[in-house]
């Protein structure tokens, strides 16, 4: 079992969060959007949201990359509101603000300690970059209370840097999307022509600081080891699996198992895994994203190459070309072209994902 230093974050006392919180939010400029709303006062951001937590779903979540899902589950907060417009978002509910619940930071903080409670890998928080102030400071209060398990920013990988400084000390893993090189694309899909620049600018500073990945062995005959890498021997399914070195260039013959093979259970203690989301008819843009990461950061950063894209209702009338789900030898290309790069750390989908059943219901439990 992994030893969790216990520290008071008397650094960051609450009267310096509560500044912060009426710097940033009376004239918002927490996201790239930079819209200046004057959220602490009742407006709503290009977010969609006020100065007032809201959450959609706060429970645990099995559908992670495994070393951070692992078999209990990923204890995930789901934020309402969003600073991107995806024509494809899978979360259009909660992205929309058409859920959520209004909570305080003193409520968030005992959810964190109740998904620990629940055994909970780690607090896993979605979408949270609109609400930055407010949810660092219910991490410093629940890490006061004894919350110990690692702390993932799960996000689009739309961020302000200034922004992601406020979680410096506070996450130990970092969960962006990477979605695309391409602003053209980033502008028709995601209403943000400036992704690109964004995002490699943010994915710098999450490397920055927390740098390369640990993980600590949970079973098997090296229990409690910590690594700085993976094991070679270890193979999931149930939606996503661990490419394991460059040998593996069979989706269909990679990890076949709900459970670890050779009794080995790995969990992720620190680093940062990028998600890219393929399109279907953008294998071009998808391997430019690949390239990009792996020459960039190599083995730092573990790449998830998701094949999961499930078209939604509608998305037909005005973006025909992304009415239909990636093909089998899409997606294959896309991975043998990461395999022939070198890439070693990473992850990849096996099976039917592309399905709406995948999506957790928002319905505020645990809220």
């Amino acid at each position: 079992m992994a030893i969790f230093q216990k520290v008071r974050y008397t650094d960051r006392n609450e009267s310096g969060i509560d500044e912060r919180l009426r710097d940033r939010m009376s004239g918002c400029t927490l996201c790239p959007r930079m819209c200046e709303a004057d959220r602490e006062n009742g407006k709503t951001g290009f977010c969609g949201e006020t100065g007032e937590i809201r959450a959609a779903r706060a429970a645990l979540h099995m559908w992670e990359e495994p070393c951070i899902s692992g078999k209990e589950g990923s204890g995930t907060v789901f934020f309402t509101g969003c600073t991107l417009r995806c024509v494809f978002c899978q979360n259009h509910s909660i992205a929309a603000g058409s859920v959520g619940k209004t909570i305080s930071v003193e409520r968030l903080a005992e959810i964190f300690l109740e998904l620990q409670e629940q055994k909970a890998w780690n607090i896993n928080l979605v979408t949270a970059g609109h609400f930055a102030p407010q949810v660092a400071k219910a991490l410093e209060l629940a890490k006061n209370r004894g919350l110990q398990i690692p702390v993932v920013y799960n996000t689009s990988g739309y961020e302000n840097v200034e922004t992601l400084r406020m979680f410096e000390g506070l996450t130990d893993i970092y969960l962006p999307d990477f979605k695309y090189l391409s602003g053209e694309l980033a502008g028709t899909y995601s209403h943000a022509a400036d992704y690109p620049q964004v995002a490699k600018a943010a994915l710098w500073e999450m490397v920055r600081q927390v740098g390369s990945a640990r993980f600590e062995i949970v079973s098997g005959a090296k229990a409690g080891k910590i690594t700085d890498e993976l094991s070679v021997d270890v193979a999931y399914v149930d939606g996503m699996d661990q490419t394991l070195d460059g040998s593996v260039s069979d989706t269909d013959e990679c990890m076949r198992d709900s459970e670890p093979e050779n009794g080995v259970l790995e969990r992720m203690l620190r680093g940062v895994v990028v998600r890219h989301l393929i399109l279907p008819g953008h294998i071009a843009e998808s391997k430019k994203v690949i390239r990009y990461l792996y020459e960039t950061y190599g083995d730092q950063i573990y790449i998830s190459i998701m094949n999961q894209y499930t078209p939604m209702p509608g998305i037909n009338a005005r973006y025909p070309e992304l009415g239909r789900k990636l093909t089998p030898q899409e997606y294959d290309e896309v991975v043998d072209y990461a395999i022939e790069l070198g890439v070693e750390n990473g992850f990849i989908q096996d099976g039917e994902t592309a399905e709406e059943s995948f999506i957790p219901t928002f319905d505020t439990s645990g809220v």
